[in-house]
């Protein structure tokens, strides 16, 4: 398969529409089997375009790796993880996306795909998580990987949350908190996803 050429990068936002859910599907290495319409559509590509490329095709050069690295490591170990990503479009365009993954297994138990959905962030979210990508990604590049994840690790614990925990007390501020015992037990059961979109 024919490597796409990637876009120089437009500091231009495309907004997404919060009730519409952008879906892939890729195999266990994160190349591209499916694609919603709703993908194509903000992205710019074609389905010919996109099936058969690695997702990364979509990954926009502000994206510190370390948060792909965390994602990885989660999904090779079958967790998902709540990541805030900002991809780049064919045009050079960028979108954020808050992503929710299921991973597929096969009979045997080793992964066979991943499902993503990925939704519009809040505002308040994607302003301060691209302050905190932007302090991540220069130390990225004046140090590596392993010396950003440190920092990255660091702010967490500092804060004395774990990824998902931040990425949920950024996503859900504005939300009231549930005072009703049957919401605070919804809540616990179900997913940050799923308490964001409902």
């Amino acid at each position: 398969m024919k490597a796409l050429k990637r876009p120089e990068p437009i500091n231009v936002e495309i907004i997404l529409d919060p009730k519409q859910t952008i879906m892939s599907k890729t195999d266990s290495k994160g190349i591209i089997e499916y694609a919603n319409d709703y993908f194509m559509e903000i992205s710019g590509y074609e389905e010919y375009e996109l099936i058969g490329q690695p997702h990364n095709v979509i990954r926009h050069p502000d994206m510190p790796k370390v948060v792909f690295k965390w994602l990885w490591e989660r999904l090779k170990e079958k967790k998902n993880m709540h990541a805030l990503v900002k991809n780049m479009a064919k045009d050079g365009r960028f979108y954020w996306v808050i992503t929710d993954f299921e991973v597929k297994v096969d009979e045997t138990g080793e992964i066979s795909s991943f499902f993503a959905r990925r939704k519009a962030p809040p505002r308040k979210t994607i302003d301060l998580v691209s302050e905190l990508y932007r302090k991540i990604l220069s130390i990225e590049q004046a140090g590596g990987i392993e010396v950003a994840e440190k920092y990255l690790v660091g702010f967490l614990e500092e804060k004395g949350m774990t990824y998902d925990e931040y990425i949920e007390s950024i996503c859900l501020t504005e939300e009231k908190k549930p005072v009703d015992l049957k919401e605070l037990q919804y809540y616990k059961r179900k997913g940050l996803f799923v308490r964001m979109f409902k």
